[in-house]
């Protein structure tokens, strides 16, 4: 049995050079990846270092269709014009098979009307608004990470718990900012019919000055707030809010900011018990997730962040199109993506056949702090699934570009 064990094993591992050896042979798979690696260092660097464990994985098995996968990484600037000119560059020059990337959502909706123009196969990792796969999707286009609409409807159920009727909203005044604060307000009046508004916030992004916002908020009297600031607003807000005792006896609930690229740069002024989306990487033990993060420990020596899921999930799921489309046709890949099927750190997801958004869903739980370092101390995962409209809402606003 043991001579048997050892001449299977053998075999399996001169199989697995072979395929190296014969990916290696081949032209690569060529991926043009942009995204604003200069102006969000935070996000990227984790987002790159995921990506790259889960190119290594997949080269390591012997490649896409026998031949290796290559991933050119560009910067887009986080300005449309440049994103459109990088993208060109990446297809006319780099020759790249596959199109994907973008955080930030003006980009990604430009490199979309790109990629309907071009007529070639885009998959946007991270870009939140939803326009780019309702109002202004398009065939070509598909998008990972679950949108604004997603995020807000998320927190609806636990914050319908908690039974506060008189709210403030606190937003950056852009796209993303508005859409979050419409749907949820939206979404909350409809589960909750008494709910009032009290006061809304609308600061310019990254430009906020905290003693006004948080000094306004607090002469509304609001029960609880809703934040939808991130980033060097959503430390100013904390530090200000928590120094003027906005937060005291008061339910805050703030998307995004249980991410930990968001989170650790609060350490020991991290409130606590907010209610937030985000990424509870220490509680989450299914058998995928404790697999990718042990491989990322061991690679990276550092706890993977929101950005490190999004960057492997999409990579994984690039791998998974290319083998069910068996060509990186972009007519074909087309055809493949629709209600395909790939396992995340998360779990399994697909791509809704309707409107090209993938299913990856949001945790949703409470923040904390111990020994001066913010952590998701709860989190419940919810498909984004059950987080999407209705069909009929979905062909609408397809229907309307």
């Amino acid at each position: 049995m043991k001579a048997l064990l050892k001449y299977m094993t053998l075999i399996g591992a001169l199989w697995t050079a072979s395929l190296t050896a014969h990916a290696q042979a081949q032209p690569p798979i060529r991926i043009g990846e942009l995204n604003s690696y200069k102006v969000l260092p935070a996000l990227m660097g984790p987002y790159r270092k995921g990506w790259e464990l889960a190119q290594d994985e997949i080269n390591k098995s012997g490649g896409l269709l026998g031949r290796k996968v290559e991933t050119i990484f560009r910067d887009d600037n986080a300005n449309p014009g440049d994103a459109v000119r990088v993208a060109e560059d990446l297809l006319s020059r780099d020759q790249v098979d596959i199109l994907t990337g973008v955080t930030l959502s003006n980009v990604g909706l430009a490199i979309s009307d790109l990629a309907n123009q071009r007529k070639r196969f885009y998959l946007a990792s991270g870009p939140l608004s939803d326009k780019i796969v309702w109002e202004a999707g398009n065939r070509y286009t598909y998008r990972l990470r679950s949108g604004t609409y997603a995020l807000a409807a998320s927190v609806i159920d636990e914050v319908v718990k908690q039974k506060k009727k008189r709210w403030a909203v606190v937003y950056p005044n852009y796209e993303y900012g508005q859409t979050a604060a419409a749907t949820f307000k939206a979404a909350l009046q409809k589960a909750q019919p008494d709910v009032v508004f009290v006061a809304e916030q609308a600061p310019p992004f990254g430009k906020l000055d905290a003693g006004s916002v948080a000094q306004a908020l607090e002469d509304a009297k609001p029960d609880a707030i809703f934040n939808v600031l991130f980033g060097s607003d959503l430390i100013k807000f904390v530090r200000e809010g928590s120094t003027r005792g906005l937060f005291k006896d008061r339910l805050v609930v703030s998307l995004l900011a249980g991410e930990p690229e968001y989170m650790d740069p609060l350490k020991e002024d991290t409130p606590e018990d907010w209610i937030v989306t985000g990424y509870p990487y220490q509680l989450i033990n299914t058998p995928l997730h404790q697999e990718f993060m042990n491989a990322y420990q061991s690679k990276y020596n550092e706890y993977p962040r929101f950005n490190s899921v999004v960057g492997y999930a999409t990579m994984k799921a690039i791998a998974a199109g290319v083998k069910k489309a068996g060509s990186v046709d972009s007519e074909k890949l087309v055809v493949a993506f629709k209600g395909l099927s790939f396992d995340s750190p998360f779990g399994p997801v697909n791509f809704r056949p309707q409107d090209n958004q993938s299913t990856l869903g949001i945790y949703v739980g409470r923040i904390g702090q111990k020994d001066g370092k913010a952590y998701m101390k709860s989190g419940t995962y919810i498909d984004g699934q059950k987080l999407a409209p209705s069909d009929d809402e979905v062909r609408k606003m397809r229907a309307q570009k």
